[in-house]
């Protein structure tokens, strides 16, 4: 596993925690691997009920980490990383519960689409800038965001690449609460042992209910990644890409 995944558990609950701090958790593809099989082998486990997702203090993710993206841009093997990712979140069978504090850029904001319970500090900050970089939304967010928040408040986040406050996020419904930021981890936790402490199969039957058929879900996925893949390797998003690493230095 990553050094920068940390695994843990505490009683019958999961914690995957994002341990970047000094990249602001940005998420190189060991990183995609070490979540991807985190949560297969936690839903697999008997043991475990409940998946929770922290970040640090200041920063859940910035997104994606930018040499991977360059790497696959100027010609590197893009390997099946974040699909093995997503299609794990996509398809976990027990509750996913997640905690913001801060920045939640690209896949930092798109994740919380799959958790069934999010929760955020307010000084945190939702944004995709899909478009800035030439890009095009993933995790099936171009499906998902619409049918939660409907269509202009998913084009302004999705399309516009416009900034959503926790508030804005959860009058949205990308998330279920804003706390504070010494309280986040404690709230994550008391819900995650909440629904730990529930019968299991019927927690998982409603959990199914309630999402849905995955099938549609898998497709944009795939169906997103095929394009997301194309823009990556394009004259605008190698521009786009070197724009922005200009503008950092």
């Amino acid at each position: 596993m990553s050094d920068h995944i940390i695994v843990e558990r505490r009683g019958a609950v999961q914690i995957v925690r994002l341990n970047r701090p000094d990249k602001k958790n940005a998420i190189t593809r060991a990183m995609y691997d070490a979540m991807a099989a985190a949560l297969r082998g936690a839903d697999a486990d008997d043991a475990v009920r409940v998946h929770v997702f922290l970040g640090a203090p200041g920063a859940f993710s910035s997104g994606n980490d930018l040499q991977d993206f360059l790497a696959v841009a100027t010609g590197g093997d893009h390997g099946s990383d974040v699909f093995d990712f997503l299609v794990a979140l996509a398809t976990a069978t027990k509750p996913v519960v997640s905690g913001v504090d801060g920045l939640a850029i690209g896949i930092g904001t798109t994740i919380h689409l799959h958790c069934d319970m999010t929760f955020a500090t307010p000084g945190s900050l939702f944004r995709t800038p899909f478009t800035d970089l030439a890009l095009v939304p993933e995790a099936a967010s171009s499906l998902i965001a619409p049918q939660v928040m409907g269509h202009q408040r998913a084009f302004a986040l999705l399309g516009m690449g416009e900034g959503f406050s926790a508030e804005q996020a959860r009058d949205a419904g990308l998330i279920w609460k804003v706390v504070g930021a010494d309280d986040l981890e404690a709230e994550v936790m008391a819900a995650a042992d909440a629904l730990a402490a529930k019968p299991p199969k019927a927690l998982q039957l409603a959990k199914k209910l309630v999402k849905g058929p995955r099938e549609p879900v898998l497709e944009r996925i795939r169906e997103e990644g095929e394009l997301f893949l194309q823009q990556l390797k394009s004259d605008e998003a190698r521009e786009a890409f070197m724009a922005f690493m200009a503008r950092k230095k």
